[in-house]
């Protein structure tokens, strides 16, 4: 799964991005067109219990890829046309966490001499509405085209035109892409598109130190997403810091959560993913998941083999696991259940998958 960070230049975005992941990119520092890619560990406290309780060789985290697009500018004819080539490499993410600025530092240039979370927010949600309506208008225009002559796609291709109608409407009027699918067929017509406003999202308010325990100016009503709110620098400097003296610095900040933890796991539960667990004196580890994915579907995650031999998914909560203190007293509880192929596996759920091939 991806996100993709996007926001106005000066926004502080990269010093998020800089944050959650670590340090740690996979393609170098971006230009000024291309973007940066990282891999993020999702927290998760239960995998460092569960290590303590199996001392395993190794412990796995599930991850999500963080996408760093350029910083933003609308300022004038060439960079919004730089931006709109920027944007369109969010096309292919899962979803995208928009970054607003809140914070006032002289050395910091402001974009457009504003410090303005809610005029940012309007003027990237206006991009994001204007570049799918040019996409839409695209397709439509080659679909009338298309409808016109017998093919063995036409009807498919009428149901796409309809579809596309209905959603240009919606742009017309300002609403976003978002709701107009009722059903897997229309999903499937439209999934290749990538368009920008069907994609889930989180709002970043970046703000300064001493607002971080004032209410956000923004609601989620305002933005269509979840709302976070920190300072980038301070998660930063937080990053930068070695494991064990994070907790006296956090101490001496008053900061009681990790906000970079926090936006991590709520693109997690956004993206409407689960972990279900495995657990052994070789690995710990937790898998990625659609929520309430059917458990033989889970298994292919771990491999291919194991769910085309499926027979029984032997599984127990993580709390009923630490309820009972091991796995041989979880069982004497009856709390250890064997699953068929259709369960819909829970998050932290600890399952042994049984298989033959």
């Amino acid at each position: 799964m991806q996100v993709a960070l996007i926001g106005l230049s000066q926004s502080g975005k990269t010093t998020l991005f800089s944050a959650v992941t670590e340090g740690h990119s996979q393609t170098g520092a971006g230009s000024a067109h291309q973007a940066e890619k990282a891999v993020v560990k999702v927290p998760d406290p239960r995998l460092q219990v569960l290590t303590g309780m199996y001392s395993p060789k190794k412990t796995i985290p599930a991850t999500i890829e963080f996408l760093d697009l350029p910083g933003l500018s609308f300022a004038d004819e060439p960079s919004k046309h730089d931006a709109r080539r920027i944007i369109a490499q969010a096309r292919q993410a899962d979803m995208l966490v928009m970054v607003l600025r809140d914070f006032k530092n002289d050395s910091v240039a402001t974009y457009k001499n504003r410090i303005n979370p809610t005029a940012d927010l309007d003027e990237i949600q206006s991009e994001l509405l204007l570049t799918d309506m040019e996409s839409v208008s695209n397709r439509i225009e080659k679909l009338e085209v298309l409808v016109r002559k017998p093919s063995k796609t036409q009807d498919q291709d009428k149901r796409e035109l309809a579809l596309m109608k209905k959603g240009m409407e919606k742009l017309e009027n300002l609403e976003p892409l978002s709701g107009i699918i009722e059903n897997a067929d229309e999903e499937k017509l439209v999934k290749s598109f990538g368009f920008l406003t069907m994609k889930p999202l989180c709002v970043v308010l970046n703000v300064d130190e001493d607002k971080l325990n004032e209410p956000p100016k923004l609601t989620p009503e305002d933005t269509g997403g979840e709302i976070v709110q920190l300072s980038a620098s301070i998660e930063a400097d937080i990053a930068s810091l070695d494991q064990e003296d994070r907790p006296e610095f956090l101490q001496e900040m008053g900061i009681t959560e990790i906000a970079r933890d926090k936006l991590v796991a709520s693109c997690y539960s956004t993206l409407k993913l689960a972990s279900f667990l495995t657990v052994g004196p070789d690995e710990v580890r937790a898998w990625t998941i659609p929520a309430q994915c059917p458990a033989a579907e889970a298994a292919g995650v771990i491999h291919s083999d194991i769910q085309r031999g499926f027979i029984r998914a032997e599984t127990v909560s993580y709390d009923h696991l630490i309820e009972s203190g091991d796995m041989k007293a979880a069982k004497a509880a009856g709390h250890v259940r064997l699953e068929g192929k259709t369960y819909a596996v829970q998050d932290g759920d600890i399952i042994n998958f049984r298989f033959n091939v």
